[in-house]
């Protein structure tokens, strides 16, 4: 079969196209940059337009939307809907099937555990985006005009997500280079993480099953997950050093948001560090038969990727 990914060169992006190399798929990469990787076909498009989506899943198989967009909310609400839009009228064309890797924004505020069937009940602006989009793949779905999988992750970790993940950005780099690790909010609320390996094989798996389509499914996540200052000591003790960090109250990330766009777009996802944050991806675990990666593990692993790719 014939894997294209539309928006190649991500966290997600890069951990699935080396995930099917291993087992010899052909692997096509779609993206502005025209971004590549040994062993695959790279395809310089913009999914913004249709036309040039088209052209980029020609002879397609499987479709996976993996891309990601400027971390703003009015960015979101002008793209995400033609892209998703331009996605599901390319692949219904060439007869590909689609599988788009999502996140939990649209769930909002959940009082206990997010799975498959968690309403949407988003609480921020970037949420009811998500929410908008996911039902217009679902609508398509109900109405089987094309066959498409939502496989929604947590906030990820891993390998290839030094840009994107928060756990990088705010732990595990800080802590290996000498300096405090922060935690948002509350570091005593416990909060999943989805380790992009695993995602990555999940896709992999979903995509060669038939029977997975047509559905929603939780990428494997580990639980039960840890508080915040569990992570902090789990990564400090893999790297040696003291777990020291400090906690980022919403008031500083307010102030702070004044004179940095990204900090104040991160605002209104703060809810998701002020409760217990729980992903549970049973149902996948027990259908595929996988047990995700520790959280022990996935930090080891992360940390040896990060140390080999610094000594190349």
């Amino acid at each position: 079969m014939r894997h294209t990914i539309l928006g190649a060169g991500g966290s997600i992006g890069n951990s699935l196209t080396y995930e099917l190399l291993k087992t010899n798929e052909i692997v096509r990469l779609v993206s502005r940059s025209n971004y590549s990787i040994p062993g695959t076909e790279s395809f310089k498009a913009d999914i913004n337009s249709y036309s040039e989506t088209l052209n980029s899943i020609k002879d397609s198989d499987i479709v996976y939307l993996c891309a990601g967009l400027a971390y703003n909310s009015k960015v979101w609400a002008d793209l995400w809907p033609k892209i998703m839009q331009n996605t599901i009228d390319a692949c219904k064309k060439v007869n590909a099937k689609l599988i788009f890797f999502d996140n939990v924004y649209m769930y909002g505020k959940v009082n206990g555990k997010m799975t498959e069937s968690t309403p949407y009940n988003p609480c921020s602006k970037k949420g009811e985006i998500r929410a908008k989009i996911a039902v217009l793949l679902e609508n398509e779905m109900k109405q089987k005009n094309l066959d498409a999988i939502i496989a929604r992750s947590a906030d990820f970790y891993g390998p290839y997500a030094t840009k994107t993940s928060m756990l990088h950005i705010l732990e595990i780099d800080k802590l290996m280079n000498g300096k405090s690790a922060q935690w948002m909010v509350d570091v005593t609320k416990s909060h999943s993480f989805s380790y992009t390996i695993d995602c990555a094989k999940g896709l992999k798996l979903l995509s060669g099953s038939d029977e997975s389509f047509n559905q929603i499914w939780h990428l494997p996540t580990y639980n039960p997950a840890p508080d915040g200052k569990t992570y902090i000591e789990l990564i400090a003790k893999e790297l040696g050093v003291d777990p020291k960090y400090t906690v980022l109250k919403k008031w500083m990330i307010k102030m702070f948001g004044f004179v940095n766009k990204t900090v104040d777009e991160l605002y209104e996802m703060l809810y998701q560090s002020e409760f217990d944050y729980h992903f549970d991806s049973s149902k996948f675990n027990k259908g595929f038969d996988f047990k995700p990666t520790t959280y022990e593990t996935g930090i080891h692993e992360t940390i040896e990727f990060l140390k080999s790719a610094k000594n190349k």
